[in-house]
């Protein structure tokens, strides 16, 4: 579903103030890869907990959610960017091979998404992987001119419905964590409502050893946590029995943002 247009140019029209920054992240200024094989190892089938039932979703708190409410013994994985087309592979086809549901928030700039866009397309269909908005091409919102931050918004939006039959709202999550009041109006205009932070993280922004990832998961993969991860370095790719590990051995349940949540 492509954006109204009206509600388009309603986002353009907002105060043209400088934005101030609010960022949560500090990464480099643009995600970069570093080299992949061409193929990664399968994981291994496992068995792993199914989600909560539709009866159980609630409502959006409201504001910025960078944790799952409630007591509970959900884990929301979600993994950002794309820069690097063989980890958008490797990810989907371990998200394919064990059940493990997770939420992608997709910069459209990245080859990835059309690449593997018949692996993908599936799981997506069929709810165990959703697609958010990262933004078309992963700047720092609050330095843009507002007109191209709902440009940003706008042409991943697109891009998301064209090739995946998805309507991403209402969730986003701003590059580097970044934003401002300006932008968050800018984006809840176009319908994006829910920043969407986190309070985990694998730390795999840059590239790290593998023993260094399964060290973070090992430190936040906790009940009712957003932790958040990239699709832009191998070395995740190289642990995800381990990760699988961490989260079978705790009894976590592994959650889409759908699967938590009633759509507004």
């Amino acid at each position: 579903m492509r954006l109204n247009r009206r509600n388009f140019v309603a986002a353009l029209s907002v105060a043209t103030l400088g934005a101030v920054g609010l960022s949560r992240c500090a990464t480099a200024a643009q995600p970069r890869v570093a080299g992949v094989a061409a193929q990664v190892p399968p994981a291994p089938s496992v068995g792993l907990l199914p989600p909560p039932p539709k009866s159980a979703r609630i409502a959006l708190p409201g504001g910025v959610l960078s944790t799952l409410p409630g007591q509970g013994d959900l884990l929301a994985l979600t993994v950002d960017d794309g820069v690097s087309s063989e980890v958008v592979r490797a990810y989907t086809q371990f998200a394919k091979d064990t059940g493990i549901r997770l939420t992608y928030f997709v910069n459209g700039i990245y080859r990835s998404w059309t690449d593997h866009a018949d692996l993908l397309r599936p799981l997506v269909d069929d709810g165990q992987i959703q697609l958010a908005n990262h933004t078309w091409s992963h700047p720092d919102l609050t330095k843009l001119p507002l007109i191209d931050v709902a440009e940003q918004f706008r042409r991943n939006h697109d891009f998301l419905w064209k090739t995946y039959g998805v309507d991403a709202r209402p969730y986003f999550r701003p590059p580097y964590g970044a934003t401002s009041p300006h932008v968050d109006k800018v984006s809840a205009d176009l319908g994006y409502t829910v920043d969407t932070l986190w309070s985990g993280t694998l730390e795999d922004h840059v590239w790290i050893p593998a023993a260094e990832v399964v060290a973070m998961a090992d430190k936040h993969f906790t009940a009712q946590t957003i932790v958040i991860g990239h699709l832009n370095h191998r070395p995740v790719t190289e642990v995800f029995g381990q990760l699988v590990d961490i989260v079978r051995a705790r009894g976590l349940r592994t959650v889409t943002l759908d699967d938590v949540f009633l759509r507004p």
